[in-house]
């Protein structure tokens, strides 16, 4: 199953994307096609780092997804920060 769900409007800015499913924001998040990706949507890996700063809360998120797992680091301000996760299907 993917875990991945490409996008062509990123947020309603006119750029594509690929778009994955955060449990620990319970948001999705979305690196545009100026990522590098492996192209693998099973087990995607994005570079550089996702970093997410929510616009109506007081929340970091920042990770590296490789290989079908999301790498929370510790600057994120929610529960997972330091821990390593599968990436959830897309649904």
């Amino acid at each position: 199953m993917p875990k991945v769900h490409r996008v062509d409007n990123l947020y309603g800015e006119g750029k594509g994307g690929w778009v994955f499913h955060c449990p620990a924001c319970t948001w999705s998040h979305g690196p545009a096609d100026t990522w590098q990706f492996n192209g693998d949507v099973e087990k995607p890996t994005f570079k550089p780092s996702i970093l997410v700063r929510h616009p109506n809360r007081v929340e970091i998120c920042h990770s590296f997804v490789t290989d079908g797992k999301i790498q929370y680091l510790n600057d994120c301000t929610h529960e997972l920060a330091g821990k390593t996760v599968d990436l959830p299907e897309w649904e």
